[in-house]
C-alpha cells in the first residue's frame, strides 16, 4: 500500500476513535496539504510507471487544470476560468446552484480522474480515491452534498478530459522515429542504454500559452569544431571535461540533488538494474507543495499555484524540444569519448535526447518565474523533495536561485554545455513570463 493511503487510513481510524462532530469533513477538505499529498500521490505513480519526462509534464498538465477548472466554478468571485484562455479549452460545465457541492473536495477528485485518465495503468488511483471518499463520509459530508460533489467532479473532469485528447499526443505515438546518424556533431544514443531518442515530435503537441513551439526561438548553439582549440566549441568541451574530473562535494551534490533523471541503468560489472526518481516537473511539482506549506496558503491558492506552474513547464518542455530536434546537438560524452578521453564518464547519466537546448534549465526557470508571481521574489524555503532517494536538502533564498543553481547542476553533472544551460535559462525565463502576461487566473 503507498504511504499516502497509509495517511489517509490512519486519519480515518483516529477519525472514528474521536468520535467527531459531523461537519468535521471541512476541516479537512479546506487543508490545502490533502491537495499537495494528493499531487505527491500521482508524483509516485508516475515515478514507478517510468513516464519520461516529457510525459510526465502532461500528466501533471490536466490534473491540475481540472483542479482548477473546480475551484474556479466554485469560487468566481476570486478566479477566472481558463477557458478561452489556453488554445481550444471550451466552457467548462457550471456547477447546480441550488445544489451544495463542496469545491475542494470536488477538485481533488477531478485531479485524480485526469491524473489516472492520462497515466497508466487503470486504476493506479482508485484506492487512494477510495480512501479520500471513505474518510470525508466518516467525517460527517452529507450523502447529497457528498454525491453532488462526486458528480460535479466527473462533469468538469470528463469536459477537461474530452479536451486534452484533442492535443495530439495520441498522432505522436505512431510518428517516425528519430534518425540516427553519425556525423560529426550530430546526436547519437549515449552510453549505457543506447536508447533511441525521446520524443522527437514533441514539438508537434498543441501549447497552452505560447503561439507556437518555435515563438521562442534560441540562436543556433555554437558550431562543432573539435580542430581549432580556441573555438568556442573546443572550449565549452573542455570545460565540461574539467569540471567533472575535479568536482567538489559540493557540486557533486548540486549535480545528484538536480539529477531528476526518472528512471536510470545502473552498471556495475555484469550486473544491470533500474534505479527511479522524479522527473524534472515532478521535483518541481513538489517544490509547488513546499512553498504553499512555507506560505501558509489556503486550499484554491495552492490549486492554482500548481496549476500555473504545470502549464509553464508543459509549454517550456515544447519550447526545448523544438530546438532540440531542430540542431540534434550532440552531447558532451560522446564528444569527449571520441576525440579526447575514450574512458571519460560524466557524473550522471546521460538522457537519451539532444544537448541543446537543457530541458530541466528551460522547465526549472519556466516554473521559477510562476512560482515568483504567486509566492513572491526572495521567497525563501528549504527543498525536502530528495530526502526519500538519500540526497540531503538544500535551502534557496528564490525560487529563481534556485532554477540558477539547476543549470550549473547539469553542467557539473557532465551532460551539457554550460552555454546550453544558460540559454536555456533564458529561454524558459521568456515561457514563464508570458504564462504570467496572458492568464488570468486569481482575480
Amino acid at each position: 500500500m503507498r504511504i499516502a493511503v497509509v495517511a489517509v487510513a490512519a486519519l480515518i481510524f483516529v477519525s472514528a476513535c474521536n468520535n467527531r462532530k459531523n461537519d468535521d469533513y471541512k476541516k479537512i477538505t479546506s487543508d490545502p496539504y490533502l491537495y499537495s499529498r494528493t499531487v505527491k500521490e500521482l508524483n509516485n505513480v508516475v515515478m514507478q510507471n517510468n513516464f519520461p519526462p516529457i510525459i510526465a509534464s502532461r500528466n501533471y498538465l490536466y490534473a491540475n487544470i481540472a483542479a482548477y477548472e473546480v475551484i474556479a466554478a466554485g469560487n468566481p468571485a476570486h478566479y477566472q476560468s481558463l477557458a478561452g484562455q489556453l488554445h481550444e479549452l471550451a466552457v467548462i460545465p457550471a456547477p447546480d446552484t441550488a445544489k451544495e457541492i463542496d469545491f475542494n473536495f470536488a477538485a481533488i477528485l477531478a485531479f485524480c480522474k485526469l491524473g489516472e485518465a492520462v497515466t497508466f495503468p487503470e486504476g493506479s488511483m482508485y484506492e487512494y480515491v477510495d480512501s479520500l471518499k471513505t474518510l470525508v463520509k466518516d467525517n460527517g459530508m452529507p450523502a447529497d452534498v457528498f454525491d453532488n460533489t462526486v458528480a460535479y467532479a466527473e462533469e468538469a473532469g470528463n469536459a477537461v478530459l474530452a479536451w486534452s485528447k484533442k492535443d495530439n499526443y495520441a498522432q505522436t505515438r505512431t510518428a517516425p522515429k528519430y534518425t540516427v546518424i553519425d556525423t560529426p556533431g550530430r546526436w547519437i544514443p549515449t552510453p549505457p542504454m543506447y536508447a533511441q531518442a525521446l520524443e522527437p515530435h514533441w514539438r508537434e503537441i498543441r501549447t497552452m500559452v505560447m503561439d507556437s513551439a518555435n515563438m521562442f526561438t534560441p540562436p543556433p548553439p555554437p558550431v562543432f569544431n573539435m580542430t581549432d582549440k580556441k573555438s568556442k566549441y573546443y572550449q565549452e568541451v573542455m570545460a565540461v571535461k574539467n569540471a567533472g574530473d575535479s568536482l567538489t562535494d559540493e557540486q557533486k551534490h548540486i549535480a545528484e540533488f538536480w539529477d531528476d533523471l526518472g528512471t536510470r541503468l545502473n552498471v556495475s560489472g555484469h550486473v544491470m538494474f533500474m534505479t527511479k526518481k522524479f522527473s524534472p516537473t515532478g521535483h518541481w511539482m513538489n517544490i509547488v507543495g513546499i512553498a504553499s506549506q512555507t506560505a501558509k496558503a489556503d486550499f484554491s491558492t495552492t490549486v492554482y499555484a500548481y496549476a500555473k506552474t504545470a502549464i509553464a513547464m508543459f509549454d517550456a518542455f515544447i519550447q526545448c524540444w523544438d530546438e532540440k530536434f531542430r540542431s540534434n546537438a550532440v552531447r558532451p560524452e560522446t564528444v569527449i569519448n571520441k576525440y579526447v578521453d575514450a574512458n571519460w564518464a560524466p557524473y550522471l547519466q546521460t538522457p537519451p535526447f539532444p544537448e541543446y537546448t537543457c530541458g530541466h534549465s528551460t522547465v526549472s526557470s519556466a516554473a521559477a518565474e510562476t512560482l515568483t508571481s504567486v509566492f513572491g521574489d526572495n521567497f525563501a524555503y528549504t527543498d525536502t523533495s530528495e530526502l526519500e532517494f538519500g540526497i540531503k536538502n538544500r535551502s534557496f533564498t528564490s525560487f529563481r536561485q534556485a532554477a540558477q543553481e539547476n543549470n550549473w547542476a547539469r553542467f557539473y553533472g557532465g551532460i551539457h554545455f554550460h552555454n546550453s544551460c544558460l540559454v536555456s535559462t533564458e529561454y524558459g525565463r521568456k515561457v514563464g513570463e508570458l504564462v504570467n502576461q496572458r492568464l488570468r487566473m486569481k482575480k
